[in-house]
């Protein structure tokens, strides 16, 4: 005679469905990532200015760069000295194009307005035949600090066409006050520390 166990069987376990799983999951993952985006704050973005235009017509030939731009400037960001060595860079607070070239595009405008020349070219350009100075400048330092100022310093060397013989040799730094407080002042003090530059540029000259 069989005696019944005395142990139940065990129910069954229920399929696994891991497709169904990973669906919900990655869809978790993308409300979550959805969310995140719309709290991001949008960008802003900021352009130097000269003081004007430069003059129309003809005049001295001034060729301006290559510029070139400290290594921590060479990023799209607008850049904050938080302390002596401490700096932050503003995610959300961007250059609107290339620095150097935009600081080679108010440089030579300025330039233009100081010298009373209409012919001032930006670097590169396609012959030298008709400039009489090229102009090339190194931006060592460009950023706001903590004591609510524009800092720059800069440095530049004048060569004369044709013979591309150096005639000058100079640096320079100043500070600009901001008015008000934000980032859109932040830029248009860097852009009057490039018009007191372009004057002793063309002091130089």
């Amino acid at each position: 005679m069989k005696h019944a166990s005395l142990h139940p069987a065990k129910p069954a376990c229920p399929a696994f469905r891991p497709s169904l799983f990973v669906f919900r999951h990655a869809a978790c993952l993308l409300l979550g990532a959805a969310l995140l985006a719309s709290c991001a704050p949008s960008k802003q973005f900021y352009l130097l200015t000269p003081e004007g235009p430069a003059p129309s017509g003809s005049g001295r030939g001034i060729g301006v760069g290559p510029v070139a731009v400290a290594a921590y400037l060479d990023r799209p960001n607008l850049v904050f000295q938080e302390s002596g060595n401490r700096l932050a860079v503003a995610e959300s607070h961007r250059w609107a194009g290339d620095l150097e070239d935009n600081v080679a595009s108010v440089l030579a405008a300025n330039l233009g307005r100081r010298l009373g020349t209409g012919n001032v070219r930006t670097y590169p350009w396609a012959d030298d035949g008709d400039l009489r100075y090229q102009i090339s400048v190194d931006i060592r330092q460009l950023h706001g600090t903590a004591e609510g100022d524009a800092f720059l310093e800069a440095a530049w060397r004048v060569y004369s066409l044709p013979d591309r013989r150096m005639t000058a040799s100079r640096s320079w730094s100043g500070r600009e006050a901001l008015r008000v407080d934000g980032y859109e002042e932040l830029a248009a003090a860097h852009s009057r520390l490039l018009a007191r530059l372009a004057s002793e540029i063309a002091a130089s000259l």
